[in-house]
């Protein structure tokens, strides 16, 4: 699988190397958290979820200034962080990703494929065909391609035979502000593990904005990183694996906030295209934030909005440092009038 992928090396120091797999990572930060150098940047998880940005979820500010320590590569729950010594993929019982008991598969499974249609991964695959030997049965194989898989414990969760076995990354904490919170589904979008969702209200029901499934959530921090108004904290609590040196780890990481995620994108308007027609500025969680009646599609106070604004019939950017990177503005702009750039690091 890993000849398949992109890969880059970040730093280079004597005979190690640290190599980043952009198709592994899930946008959650854990290894900025535990960097001593604070030499990673995440950022724009949401926009580059929902295809808006070309560009990876993690780079590095300065490889000149990193030590090749591995801590980052120590803490990935992907795997999308590698050391490699002498050309060779240092992979000991002290890295998270390799000292994971792999997902498997026993030979009770009957390979009914629910597990194959509710990865949110897709890395299961299951072949069957019916039985030959006259028996009322399904044979075949169910493959778990253990390199992508994010160990959220969804296949374990429906097997009818409990035929599947997983081990999580982290025990945690989610919190969500629900006055602060905006509905704009970056969460939903960025989550690995589908642990966030809408409920469906029936008519005159009031329900929570978004719901959370604990039994999904690996507790990596992706929501809470991309969200652009900061109204989910996640937590870590716990490194379940049985790691080396799990205690040092667990010193960078237990309780530990999300790493703020820098503001990686620059918002560019074409004036020209613009219509005026405002959804940009209603859609905007940050405008929404601060202005409550924008939700409801309000467009007065024209120049007091936080972030976007719409000036003489153009859109208009009042403060590009508010912006959360999360798109979606871009998404519902019917002309293609503002969009997200890629902007350097410092």
């Amino acid at each position: 699988m890993e000849e398949d992928m992109r890969l880059s090396v970040f730093a280079e120091k004597k005979d190690k190397q640290l190599i980043y797999f952009p198709e592994k990572c899930i946008g959650c930060g854990t290894c900025v958290q535990a960097c001593p150098k604070g030499n990673l940047a995440v950022g724009a998880v949401g926009a580059i979820t929902r295809g808006l940005l070309d560009a990876d979820f993690l780079e590095m500010k300065d490889s000149e200034a990193c030590l090749v320590c591995g801590i980052c590569a120590k803490v990935c729950p992907t795997g999308a962080l590698e050391m490699k010594q002498e050309g060779k993929i240092l992979t000991d019982a002290s890295y998270l990703f390799r000292a994971m008991k792999p997902t498997s598969v026993n030979e009770s499974c009957v390979h009914c494929g629910l597990c194959e249609d509710i990865c949110p991964q897709g890395c299961i695959e299951v072949t069957r065909e019916i039985s030959a030997d006259g028996k009322l049965q399904l044979v075949g194989k169910t493959n778990i391609d253990t390199e992508c898989c994010i160990h959220c414990g969804w296949c374990a969760a429906v097997c009818p035979v409990n035929a599947i076995s997983v081990e999580k990354p982290f025990e945690g904490r989610w919190t969500r502000d629900e006055d602060v919170c905006q509905t704009c589904h970056t969460c939903v979008e960025v989550c690995p593990a589908n642990a966030i969702f809408n409920k469906k209200a029936k008519p005159g029901e009031r329900v929570e904005k978004l719901t959370h499934r604990p039994d999904a959530c690996i507790y990596c921090g992706a929501c809470a990183v991309a969200c652009p108004v900061d109204a989910i904290d996640v937590r870590k609590t716990a490194v379940l694996p049985e790691m080396e040196k799990k205690g040092v780890l667990e010193k960078k990481l237990l309780e530990v906030p999300v790493p703020e995620a820098l503001l990686r994108t620059c918002l560019e308007t074409d004036e020209n295209a613009c219509l005026g027609c405002g959804n940009c500025v209603i859609v905007c969680p940050v405008n929404a934030l601060s202005d409550c009646e924008l939700a409801a599609g309000h467009l007065n106070n024209m120049d007091e909005k936080a972030l976007l604004g719409v000036k003489n019939g153009r859109i208009s950017v009042i403060d590009q440092e508010r912006c959360g990177a999360d798109g979606a503005c871009a998404m519902i702009c019917p002309v293609d009038a503002i969009r997200l750039v890629k902007k350097e690091v410092e």
